[in-house]
């Protein structure tokens, strides 16, 4: 159908903004945001509640616990325990466990419920910003019916991307308003919390040199980023903090082996995201074949945020939130220029697709969770407080499940093998496993014997049968006591006598 041009110069001008960065909203402000925040928190609440339903959702929290006990009993960072991940989300679950006690996730859950709602209204405030209090009221529950359009153990786990999110999208903020200061200690954070939060420095640099790129700007946005990030590897150990988190991840990166069930899982998690996101994408399609110039800095974000999503090719579901934020605002904008039943129609479709996956969310089993906790019973009923177990398998939650702690600073199979990140074919091993961890876990098996060994690999390519040295270890000072739905615990030779006795199921 033909468009009238008052019309398509409209769409041009809604989908740009107001001004250069976009110009202030007149009106009430206080009134706005006391009518708004009460729906927005109630909201964010609703979608969060099935998170209260498991004590974790996902391996990466317990990673999370088990590195914040750790960290609060003395550990270092990068040392004592280690991850390929940034340090402010461990330094979070850390702060918490000293505040409110290391047995329950539940404080967290609650920051994350707070972390959905930060986003949300940075993103309204945007939104208000350039397009009216309509536009704010739109981007914040749009974002926050899709913010859980994912698999539960993606979307309702409080882990890496969720403390991301509000960071990436106070960096919008900040630069919209030309505090580039504050815009670089905010991508800072992002980046802080996990290495892709960083790539929304994009969209940010586009805004800075569309408002001329001064020096003095430049200066202020290097100052903010460089400092905290240089604060955080000052307040590890540098070189263990640049190697965690760049150098040390070569592997892990690869696209070679799996490649097919890596693209399978990448294309069902896109899937999943476009059904939560129904009611958004057919107006961004429909005002595109109108107006294609739209607002460039949005999409920057999302191509940015898509980029980011691709890097290391491994295609997990939370990498995916990641995208939802400049999806809502790109929603919001495309809305603007449609008649007004067009938002009632899309926010119903989004709220339909929300309730769905809520209902999942109610519903979902957690066989790896049930796993684990039997595990933890085993492992507790046969150790003592000051024991340290090794769990060989993906589900370090073992270890916070049964209280104990790990014999080594290595606290997954997949740092060891390359298994992490799904990788289920060739590239899996001890040869793949991050360079010079071999012999520091042999040293740290030599000197602090673990009590217990629970080979929890149950067929996987990580298994004792592919991993010479480990087979080695469990044949030289270890006998097997207990199977456990297809895991093997290995007590200690002349422990007692324990490890002596034949196998038992379980």
């Amino acid at each position: 159908m033909p468009v009238a041009p008052a019309a398509s110069l409209r769409s041009v001008r809604t989908l740009r903004g107001p001004g250069p960065l976009g110009a202030q909203v007149p009106g009430s402000g206080g009134a706005y945001w006391a009518r708004l925040l009460p729906l927005l928190a109630a909201l964010a609440c609703v979608t969060r509640l099935p998170s209260f339903r498991w004590p974790l959702w996902s391996p990466d929290e317990g990673y999370l616990a088990v590195q914040a006990r750790i960290l609060a009993h003395g550990g270092e960072l990068y040392e004592t325990v280690v991850d390929r991940k940034p340090p402010l989300v461990p330094w979070l679950y850390e702060g918490s466990f000293a505040l409110f006690g290391d047995s329950s996730l539940l404080p967290l859950k609650v920051l994350a419920v707070t972390a959905q709602l930060l986003t949300a209204v940075l993103l309204a405030s945007l939104a208000r910003r350039r397009w009216g209090d309509g536009a704010g009221r739109t981007a914040g529950v749009l974002y926050l019916l899709i913010s859980i359009g994912l698999n539960p153990q993606d979307a309702q786990a409080a882990t890496f991307e969720i403390f991301m999110l509000p960071c990436t999208a106070a960096a919008m903020w900040c630069a919209d308003r030309r505090r580039w200061g504050a815009a670089g200690v905010a991508v800072a954070c992002a980046l802080l919390a996990k290495q892709t939060g960083g790539a929304v420095l994009l969209p940010v640099a586009w805004l800075l040199w569309r408002d001329g790129a001064s020096r003095r700007c430049v200066a202020r946005i290097a100052a903010g980023l460089c400092g905290p990030v240089l604060a955080a590897a000052l307040l590890t150990t540098p070189s263990g903090f640049v190697f965690w988190t760049v150098t040390g991840s070569g592997a892990y990166a690869s696209f070679t082996g799996s490649e097919l069930h890596v693209l399978g899982r990448g294309l069902v998690n896109a899937l999943v995201l476009a059904g939560a996101c129904a009611g958004i994408v057919p107006p961004v399609v429909r005002v595109l074949r109108v107006a294609r110039t739209g607002a460039p800095e949005l999409w920057l974000w999302l191509a940015s945020s898509a980029a980011a999503v691709l890097l290391g090719f491994h295609f997990f579901g939370h990498y995916y939130l990641q995208l939802m934020p400049p999806l809502a605002l790109l929603g919001t904008a495309a809305l603007q220029i449609l008649p007004r039943e067009r938002t009632a129609r899309a926010i119903v479709a989004t709220g339909c697709s929300c309730a769905v996956f809520l209902a999942w969310g109610f519903l979902a089993p957690r066989p790896d969770l049930a796993h684990a906790a039997r595990l933890a019973e085993a492992v507790e009923s046969r150790t003592g407080p000051k024991d340290k177990v090794l769990v060989w398998g993906i589900h370090p939650e073992t270890y916070w499940l049964a209280d104990r702690a790990p014999a080594s600073r290595y606290l997954t199979a997949g740092l060891l093998t390359n298994y992490s990140g799904g990788r289920n074919g060739p590239q899996v091993g001890e040869k793949y496993a991050v360079g010079g961890t071999w012999p520091v876990f042999r040293e740290e098996l030599r000197r602090h014997p673990p009590t217990l060994v629970i080979d929890d690999s149950r067929g996987k390519p990580y298994g004792p049968d592919r991993v010479p040295s480990l087979r080695r270890i469990l044949a030289e000072g270890y006998r097997p006591v207990l199977r456990v739905e297809g895991a093997v615990v290995y007590a200690r030779v002349g422990r007692g006598g324990e490890g002596e006795g034949a196998v038992r199921g379980g």
